[in-house]
């Protein structure tokens, strides 16, 4: 793993037969991942992120409140 001022590379994981990959263990040691979580999966036509649901939900609804006020 390779770190620059919060910015990480992890290696190259493979896709297996089912679509599914694994999740490098410093990864889900930095990110706090663990069995049975939830990931959103965003994309665009450069590539692909993960993030957990818990953090893109509670950004929603910092975003849903600065529009009812």
């Amino acid at each position: 793993m390779q770190e620059k001022e919060g910015k990480y590379i992890f290696g190259v994981v493979k896709v297996g037969e089912k679509g599914q990959i694994v999740i490098p263990r410093d990864a889900r040691k930095i990110y706090d991942i663990k069995p049975g979580d939830a990931l959103l999966l965003l994309g665009d036509q450069n590539g692909m992120a993960l993030i957990k649901t818990e953090i893109f939900q509670s950004a929603i609804d910092k975003v849903m409140e600065g529009l009812s006020k």
